[in-house]
């Protein structure tokens, strides 16, 4: 038997499939999808691979004399199935990317194993025949990493000595294979006597062991108990529980124990009658007619309890089910309700996890002790065995897109995975993306709508502030009338209300007012943003952060001011203007640590917050049935991004936020704040007017022939040295648009660029763009030349310069 590995080096010109032999002793255990360590390299390192293909047949030109054998199996059971494998070579092909970099996706971080040598003293070491020092060390550590050991004395200091004591046997090197993640172990005392005879020996024990006592009550209710809980309900130390253990009575074992990532208690979360409109949905989905499927629903119509019920129908068929949430500010809520109705069945997997944390989450979804998985975009790849179910929710989010290799699209996995698997999909939005809602009017999706809230309340009333008009009434304030009366207003009824700005921080820049010239970052083309908390200037793209200036660096002068608007700006001027309420402000800034979004929103829900500040986390998904006024401070921010998707997820967030107001039994209000009042973004976001919006949208993709109407190759040529990224990024430009020019049928493909991109200068690196616009069918001609692109990296590298390939950007910025 032969084995076709994917092996874990990062390097390109091994990104292919290495073919080695089984040894007949593993034939029988020997599986694809399992993990396998292999000599590899001249130097015959220990690396791991994945078993990709199994075969009796060499392919020609190889000598199965000269293969060589696999030395260890990892897994007892495949880490990947059949389909994931497909999964995995299909991603590769689609996302230019390395089977490394897929895999490392697919797979959780922490469970690679890896091999590290270990010295192994055999006799003592006579510390006249080496560095004393050394030899003290090895005999009284016996067994040790080489890599701590040459780390401690220097590899150069030791070498030699390493030689000799090798030579004379007094030290052995072996290699040792470890995962970086372990097991969780927790010690439990187990009781080992009859319930019925726990007054008996309480007796019979001394009446000074009154603790001894104790524990012999308590354990004669149960059959066993962590010693950590014990020790705490019986106030007493590890001598008491070493006597009982002397006597027999009890027992201490160490059991394996998940970590709890979520680390509280969830209510159980009642089932709901479904609405006519909500039937309809379920039943369409249930009948089986179409695999995938896009609920376009307003907010608010239900369609969590849709999802909910959907999965329901999946377990009892024995089927499990993904959910994917765009953000991790959803997790909490959404799982308050996925755990409330389906409890331990349910598995958590972001990236906010600890690598413990998400080992022991896949473990629960591989083993089939969790059957439904709710996560962000890496839960995806769940490592079910009988997957019926994926739902994408809010599948309009651009954070569905990964912008680290490979560079993934969730919705274009989730729809290869369920094809392969026979699952259904499931997308829903209040907004659903241009190209998705496109696809589902072709017929690829089957459409279904609901159209009204689950409460049947209205959609709340949305008022359009011009920003100019209150400029020129008088008011230099943030807040417009209308927004800062209708606060007062709620807050005296006890209200709550939601206030929403997509940019976090102070101010957005600093300028002199002198000389006009603007703070940047010294790594970044971009302005600083000042956070006034910390009274320090920060750069948003790469983290250099600097104390605010008092004097102009330009010219000297101290009229230096912050400008513009950040969430910190606003909640400082909230604060001052309704110094009464309960402020909190919710971005990434405040919710770094674990858990803190999950704790904001505890206090939210418990109507511990009056005002919740807040940047795009906080417009989508959240249900607090006493928001009754969301005030957008500027539509704006988002729609002068020079992006072709900028009208769109204007439209999205305006109607997004809009959503959080009036979903109970309360009246909703949204007051809008613009200086763009007359956008078609804006106008159809204020009649919550999706269609119009489409329409609309739709001719503008194609006249300037934009996705859907396309496929999108964003190219990235970026470098420390200016001059060398301008060479290579005209060399990469010219080798694309030369193919496709000699090409018969790439004839409609466009090549734009190269150009500089919009911010020129990220970490010290400068970026240079190449567009390509290209017909599905057209793409996989190009991949060829793309591929090749790739293939020059090392060539590249030299000059220090990196060309990256994105299909079908999020953002072409």
């Amino acid at each position: 038997m032969y084995a076709e590995l994917a092996v874990d080096n990062t390097s390109l010109n091994t990104d292919r499939l290495f073919t080695y032999s089984v040894p007949s002793d593993m034939e029988f255990y020997m599986e694809v999808g399992k993990r396998v360590l292999v000599p590899f390299g001249r130097g015959n390192k220990l690396l791991e691979g994945l078993v990709v293909n199994l075969k009796r047949d060499l392919d020609s030109g190889l000598d199965a004399d000269k293969l060589k054998p696999i030395q260890y199996v990892v897994d007892r059971e495949p880490i990947m199935t059949l389909e994931m494998v497909e999964l995995l070579g299909w991603m590769r092909e689609r996302y230019l990317a390395k089977y490394t970099e897929v895999i490392k996706t697919i797979v959780p971080n922490g469970i690679t194993m890896k091999a590290k040598k270990v010295v192994k003293v055999e006799m003592a070491i006579d510390e006249t025949i080496v560095d004393p020092e050394l030899a003290a060390y090895l005999n009284s550590k016996k067994r040790m990493a080489l890599e701590n050991l040459k780390r401690k004395f220097g590899e150069k200091n030791i070498q030699k000595d390493i030689n000799r004591l090798c030579q004379m046997g007094c030290i052995e090197i072996e290699e040792s294979v470890f995962q970086q993640v372990k097991k969780q172990y927790e010690k439990h005392v187990e009781r080992r006597f009859k319930p019925e005879d726990a007054d008996c020996i309480a007796e019979t024990l001394s009446t000074r062991a009154v603790k001894q006592v104790e524990i012999v009550r308590l354990l004669s209710s149960r059959e066993s108990i962590s010693k950590k809980e014990l020790l705490q309900a019986v106030n007493t130390s590890d001598s008491t529980i070493k006597s009982l253990e002397k006597k027999g009575l009890v027992e201490t074992v160490e059991r394996e124990v998940d970590r709890n990532p979520v680390g509280r208690e969830v209510a159980h979360y009642s089932k709901i009658e479904l609405n006519e409109a909500q039937r309809m949905v379920y039943d369409e989905i249930e009948s089986l007619k179409h695999t995938k499927h896009l609920i376009h629903g307003v907010t608010g119509s239900g369609k969590t309890e849709v999802y909910l019920q959907l999965i329901e129908s999946a377990l009892e068929r024995g089927e499990e089910s993904i959910v994917l949430v765009p953000e991790i500010a959803l997790t909490p809520q959404t799982l308050d309700r996925f755990m409330g109705r389906f409890g331990d069945r349910v598995a958590i997997y972001h990236s906010k996890l600890s690598n413990g944390e998400r080992y022991d989450e896949w473990r629960k979804m591989r083993d089939g002790r969790a059957k439904v998985a709710i996560g962000t975009r890496s839960a995806v790849f769940a490592p079910f065995r009988n997957l019926g179910l994926i739902i994408m929710d809010e599948e309009h989010e651009q954070s569905y897109k990964s912008s680290m290799n490979p560079k993934y699209s969730t919705l274009e996995v989730a729809e290869k995975r369920c094809e392969l698997e026979g699952a259904r999909l499931v997308l829903g939005s209040a907004t659903p993306s241009v190209e998705t809602y496109y696809r589902a009017e072709s017929g690829e999706f089957k459409l279904l709508e609901m159209n009204l809230r689950a409460n049947e309340n209205p959609l709340p009333n949305i008022n359009l502030i011009d920003m100019r008009e209150e400029l020129y009434n008088g008011n230099k304030s943030i807040f417009s009338r209308e927004l800062y009366m209708s606060m007062l207003e709620k807050l005296e009824r006890r209200e709550q209300i939601i206030l929403f700005l997509n940019s976090r921080g102070f101010s957005k820049f600093v300028s002199c007012r002198s000389c006009g010239h603007v703070i940047k970052c010294s790594r970044c083309d971009i302005s600083m943003t000042y956070h006034a908390e910390e009274n320090r200037l920060v750069c948003h793209y790469c983290g250099e952060s600097r104390k605010m200036v008092t004097e102009c660096p330009e010219c000297g002068s101290r009229y230096v001011k912050h400008m513009g608007l950040g969430t910190q700006k606003v909640e400082a001027e909230v604060r001052k203007h309704f110094p009464k309420a309960a402020v909190e402000r919710m971005d990434l800034d405040t919710t770094g640590r674990k858990h803190s979004h999950e704790e904001i929103l505890t206090r939210m829900k418990n109507r511990e917050i009056d005002i919740l500040i807040g940047t795009q986390m906080i417009s989508k998904g959240l249900d607090f049935p006493d928001v009754t006024l969301v005030g957008v401070i500027i539509a704006d921010t988002s729609l002068n991004i020079p992006d072709y998707k900028a009208p769109e997820r204007t439209f999205q967030l305006m109607t997004q936020v809009a959503g959080r107001a009036g979903r109970s039994e309360l009246e909703g209000r949204v007051v809008i704040q613009t200086y763009e009042p007359d956008h078609y973004s804006i106008q159809t976001a204020k009649d919550h007017d999706y269609m119009s919006f489409y329409s609309q949208e739709i001719m503008v993709r194609k006249l300037f022939r934009y996705p859907p109407f396309c496929e999108l190759v964003d190219i990235t040529v970026y470098g420390r040295e200016e001059s060398s990224v301008c060479k290579i990024a005209s060399e990469v430009a010219s080798r694309v648009k030369d193919s496709v020019s000699k090409s018969e049928t790439l004839r409609n493909v466009e090549v734009l660029g190269p150009n500089p991109a919009l911010i020129y200068r990220i970490k010290d690196r400068y970026r240079m763009k190449i567009l390509i616009k290209a017909r599905r069918e057209d793409m996989s001609e190009i991949k060829t030349t793309l591929g090749a692109l790739l293939s020059l990296n090392e060539k590249y590298a030299k000059e220090q310069v990196r060309v990256s390939i994105d299909i079908n950007p999020s953002s072409i910025i």
